[in-house]
């Protein structure tokens, strides 16, 4: 790889600038996944089936995976899911057929994990048959089949039988040996360990801060006819911050962080959640109080400046992230209701996509969409104090109900909550300094003009 690859997610690419793949010691060899039709599941769920005809694959779902072969890509993964019934891993027509033949792919194709045991139903069923047709279909490298003793076994006979023809077997080892070749992987076939010491250093944290704060969505900012309610003063009498997802790493991160479902403590990596972000950023004057769940009363009593309620969704990673209802995790809306009926506040989502937030936009004075920020929870609160600007717009349609979904932008009925491309900013633009002189010398005044657009991209599809 040697440029970053866009649209994989979000916007469709303005243009594709192809540039020649270049190998070597100081590359990576990129993966493009999962081919193809991936993300295009019924309901969105995991290992699903996408329906669609060749103009919908070919015009939503490949795009990407051009662009990728264009750059250099070197490998490509095969999907879990299936297109109109046929299991991609056993699917000939699209990986043989289309990806190296028509698109002229020359770098290797793997399966996912246990991809070909899966092709069957239940998976294994028929462990020769899944041999036959994932490797027909084209699949170069087997990720991790179930059992590799009987994987070899069923090969080995499937070549002396001429089920599978030796030119296959040569075609997939030519493949692989190629981009080990080029990679330079004989030459140099150990990275420089050197370099370990590197990661998560401090210009790698900085540069992840600043991937946070980059990435933030300023969904709403103040209720009609009031002021803005972002960026928040830095200096207050009392405020709170609410929330179980305030002040834990694992949520913060999401899932395949660690562990392949993620993880739900401070403990299992370093790194800075929103509590500590928000205690590091206020005035020292600040009281600064922490309620995981809040009641009304104790809000109301309390006589807070504002409030910074963090809710969200627990970790996930693949199937167990499918959600037929994709609502927020209790007690959040409880806390919300809690918090937000009581003091002015700004409501913070992780979630690593769209939730169900409509029925509470009213009780919200401020909605940021945070996703899945990572360790560096620094980023959240450059932002919502004003220390940076927030650019962030939204890579993907921001539905009412699930009832709408799936939704796209260029549908002849869409109707979202927020439309894809939609993000605010608040703008600096007029900063003097205030000083009133002791000797009743002339002063300088401080004002500072906050503008608040609303940006959105609206995409004909």
């Amino acid at each position: 790889m040697t440029e970053i690859i866009y649209g994989l997610q979000g916007e469709p690419p303005a243009s594709r600038k192809g540039i020649p793949y270049v190998g070597g010691k100081d590359k990576v060899a990129a993966c493009a996944k999962h081919f193809v039709g991936d993300g295009g599941t019924t309901r969105g769920i995991n290992e699903n089936n996408t329906l669609t005809d060749m103009h919908g694959l070919l015009s939503i779902h490949m795009p990407a995976y051009s662009d990728s072969i264009i750059k250099g890509v070197s490998t490509v993964m095969v999907s879990y899911s299936s297109w109109n019934g046929v299991k991609m891993h056993a699917n000939r027509d699209l990986i043989t057929g289309f990806l190296k033949n028509t698109m002229k792919f020359k770098g290797f194709v793997i399966s996912d994990w246990q991809g070909i045991d899966r092709i069957t139903t239940p998976p294994g069923a028929n462990y020769t048959y899944s041999v036959l047709a994932g490797i027909q279909a084209g699949i170069d490298m087997i990720m991790v089949p179930y059992d590799f003793n009987v994987f070899i076994s069923d090969l080995t006979q499937l070549v002396k039988s001429n089920e599978i023809p030796m030119e296959r077997i040569d075609d997939a080892v030519s493949r692989i040996l190629f981009v080990k070749f080029t990679m330079g992987l004989f030459e140099n076939p150990f990275g420089d360990p050197s370099l370990t010491k590197e990661l998560g250093s401090e210009p790698h944290r900085d540069l992840a801060r600043e991937a946070v704060r980059k990435s933030l969505v300023l969904l709403k900012n103040g209720k009609p006819g009031q002021v803005p309610v972002l960026p928040l003063p830095k200096r207050a009498s009392k405020v709170l911050v609410a929330g179980e997802y305030a002040d834990n790493l694992g949520y913060q991160c999401g899932g395949w962080t660690i562990n392949w479902q993620g993880f739900t403590d401070n403990k299992s990596t370093r790194g800075t959640t929103i509590l500590s972000a928000v205690k590091s950023a206020v005035d020292p004057s600040t009281e600064l109080v922490f309620q995981e769940n809040p009641t009304e009363d104790f809000v109301k009593s309390n006589n807070f400046d504002y409030a910074i309620v963090v809710v969200g969704e627990p970790p996930y990673a693949e199937t167990a992230g499918d959600s037929e209802n994709l609502t927020m995790a209790d007690p959040g809306p409880t806390v919300i209701n809690n918090v937000c009926g009581a003091v002015q506040c700004v409501v913070i989502i992780i979630s690593g996509r769209p939730l169900v937030i409509e029925p509470y936009m009213n009780t919200i004075h401020a909605l940021v969409a945070a996703w899945l920020p990572g360790t560096e929870g620094q980023g959240v609160a450059d932002v919502l104090f004003g220390d940076h600007e927030f650019t962030g717009k939204l890579a993907r349609t921001w539905f009412k109900t699930v009832d709408q979904l799936p939704m796209n932008s260029g549908d002849p009925h869409y109707d979202p909550l927020f439309p894809l491309g939609f993000g605010l900013q608040t703008v600096s633009l007029v900063t003097r300094s205030v000083s009133a002189a002791a000797n009743g010398g002339p002063c300088i005044l401080m004002v500072t003009v906050s503008l608040l657009i609303s940006l959105y991209l609206k995409v004909a599809l």
